[in-house]
């Protein structure tokens, strides 16, 4: 199996973004690499973006984002307040803060959601990020649910068991309001990185998993 890095390279990572829908979404699918790439990274500027949070679930999200971002001193975080499952029937103002977005951020790297995502609000994020960054690597993350819409990632990030632990109980710490959710939970998160862990033969059983859709290699 050939592995990639994305913490070395001919070109330095500088510039990441990570879209999340909702207060919690970037946590849950790519919480556990942001940790790790930040601390891989302290230098990276890493722009945190929720679109749909308000009022507590505001609060959620800014407290979540500051904890996952503590090892990065070039952490931003940025909360729109779109309403929750509405986002596909205010799609020109959605589309304006990519359209934003785009003008003051050339990131290399974007995390969103995956296309396939069965959720309204996800799929429009992972429409107009591939709309708004085309020079960027996209990697798609995935958000599990009872739709039973997780697809075949083809792109896998081994975590050490410290780092998913860490996003499991930061998950737990920092959204108080999802915490009666039968979905929401310690055996939710751990098991769907062990499963991804399988499939990546990580070392420490863990990973995540993403669907890269592009990916140009330097011969």
């Amino acid at each position: 199996m050939l592995t990639l890095s994305l913490t070395s390279g001919t070109e330095p990572l500088q510039r990441v973004l990570a879209i999340g829908c909702h207060a919690d979404d970037i946590e849950i699918g790519c919480g556990g690499t942001l940790l790790a790439l930040t601390r891989a990274l302290p230098d990276v500027e890493l722009t945190w973006v929720v679109l749909a949070a308000s009022d507590e679930r505001e609060r959620e999200a800014r407290a979540s984002a500051d904890a996952f971002l503590s090892a990065t001193s070039g952490g931003s975080v940025e909360i729109h307040g779109f309403r929750d499952t509405f986002l596909p029937y205010l799609g020109g103002e959605v589309k304006e803060v990519f359209v934003e977005l785009g003008r003051r951020i050339e990131p290399q790297l974007v995390f969103t959601h995956t296309r396939e995502d069965l959720h309204q609000d996800h799929r429009l994020a992972c429409e107009l990020t591939w709309n708004t960054f085309r020079d960027s690597l996209i990697l798609e993350y995935e958000v599990p649910k009872w739709d039973g819409d997780l697809g075949r990632p083809n792109i896998y990030v081994p975590l050490a068991a410290s780092v998913a632990d860490e996003k499991i109980d930061l998950l737990q710490r920092h959204f108080p309001t999802q915490v009666e959710k039968p979905w929401f939970d310690a055996d939710t998160f751990r098991g769907l990185m062990r499963l991804r862990g399988v499939e990546a033969t990580a070392k420490e059983r863990f990973a995540e998993a993403f669907t890269c859709r592009k990916l140009p290699l330097a011969a």
